[in-house]
């Protein structure tokens, strides 16, 4: 499997996670031109920034420790640019999500920071 469709298995992986846990789906892949936001979701009082890292395994480093400084700098300017765009009063919160697959997909574990 190649890394884009690895990444977009990932990511409905961690949407899938994310309606088990309660949480409700408002976006996917909403793309500005600071930056994309793997996904955008809504439970209780919170509106929820998340990006997703998939990887086969954390031997390198944890999947989160690829969401660098800049990249943080343009997910958080694209959840401005949605905020302007989209009426409400939930509190902002960013989480990254971490895929791991290492028979691909067959099996994964998620895990939410």
């Amino acid at each position: 499997m190649d890394r884009k469709s690895l990444g977009a298995w990932g990511e409905e992986q961690a949407a899938r996670y994310l309606r088990l846990h309660g949480y409700s789906i408002l976006d996917r892949n909403f793309s500005c031109r600071t930056g994309e936001l793997d996904i955008v979701a809504k439970k209780g009082k919170f509106l929820i920034f998340v990006e997703v890292k998939t990887r086969k395994n954390a031997e390198f480093a944890e999947a989160r420790e690829f969401v660098t400084y800049a990249k943080q700098q343009r997910i958080f300017a694209a959840a401005q640019l949605y905020l302007t765009s989209h009426d409400g009063d939930l509190q902002p919160r960013f989480d990254v999500i971490e895929v791991y697959a290492p028979d691909g997909e067959q099996s994964c574990k998620v895990r939410i920071n």
